[in-house]
């Protein structure tokens, strides 16, 4: 096994690159013990966090969202906060404020729950549009402006939000602008009868609390060598033609975005290195596709009423694209 101390950021990639699937195993075999049948989840969530992104969890209640969160966030060993949203919730009861100190005069800061270094915005749709937006400077430019002071976020950071897809009351769409800051949609369905018998047997046994297998430094060292994994130049044009297909697609109203295209890149080399791979292919891009287009894509009203998903239109926007094959 290869130790943190023994590696550096300078060290061969290919060595980073073992060590990344050491990681990704050991995290898999960790939520196991937690959580039934979450490994396709928990590897989307280590893609997400090498690739330095978000991620939207969505799934009816009952599947383990908030279980499975708190268990990540274990593993990773980092400064967690977690945020109940609910439809009072203030955008200040989120980024903080400042508030009149009797024994000084002054006012003061107290800090919010976002100066973490990875949220859980558990059912984020419960909460109007103005308490969301309050997430999206932070999302984006990994800070927070409090009645005009800018003040930085630790880093890492990392925003990993929970919404129920079925309920339509007391819930709040989030608007187009904050889908697109997360990285990926990853959907929660229910488990298979083996899963759940298994999840039965383990609730039976004593709690497990899962180990930290993450640090700080660890998981910026690793960010920073996905973008050392090797890129042909035709993959640049099979990502370019992946998201020109979607915005030319009959179904779509609005297609994937330049920033979907950086998604899909960065993503792909995610997988890759996680993979212990030093490269990344067009399987890596079409298997994150759903992932990084999903949540990005609108699609036509007339489309949704004839039963059209984006799982759907996604495939066909992947089958429409030949391969590139290099000469």
């Amino acid at each position: 096994m290869l130790e943190v101390e023994t590696i550096t950021p300078t060290t061969d990639l290919a060595t980073w690159a073992a060590r990344a699937r050491e990681l990704r195993e050991q995290t898999l075999r960790e939520v196991a013990r937690v959580v039934v049948g979450m490994d396709r989840v928990a590897s989307r969530f280590l893609i997400a966090l090498c690739a330095g992104g978000h991620v939207l969890l969505e799934g009816v209640p009952g599947v383990a969202k908030t279980t499975l969160s708190k268990t990540l966030a274990q593993i990773l060993g980092i400064q967690y906060q977690r945020i109940q949203f609910t439809p009072d919730l203030l955008p200040s009861d989120v980024t903080g404020t400042y508030i009149f100190d009797r024994r000084t005069n002054e006012f003061t800061l107290r800090k919010g729950p976002i100066f973490c270094q990875i949220l859980l915005a558990d059912e984020i749709n419960r909460a109007p549009a103005k308490t969301q937006s309050a997430l999206l400077e932070a999302m984006q430019e990994y800070q927070v402006t409090i009645e005009g002071t800018t003040l930085p976020l630790p880093r890492p950071f990392m925003v990993l939000a929970t919404q129920n897809p079925v309920e339509q009351e007391g819930v709040y769409r989030l608007p187009e602008a904050q889908l697109d800051r997360f990285l990926l949609r990853i959907e929660m369905g229910y488990p298979g009868p083996d899963h759940e018998k298994a999840m039965l047997k383990l609730h039976s046994q004593p709690i497990v609390i899962a180990p930290q297998l993450f640090t700080s430094e660890l998981i910026l060292t690793l960010r920073a060598q996905v973008n050392r994994v090797y890129c042909k130049e035709e993959l640049y044009t099979y990502i370019i033609d992946l998201a020109e297909a979607s915005r030319r697609h009959p179904d779509v109203a609005l297609g994937a975005s330049p920033r979907a295209s950086l998604t899909l890149l960065r993503c792909a080399r995610s997988r890759a290195l996680l993979d212990g791979r030093t490269y990344f292919t067009h399987e890596d891009v079409q298997t994150i596709a759903l992932g990084v287009l999903g949540h990005r894509l609108i699609i036509r009203p007339e489309a949704e009423v004839e039963g059209k998903s984006a799982k759907q239109i996604v495939r066909e926007i992947i089958e429409s694209v030949p391969v590139l094959v290099a000469n």
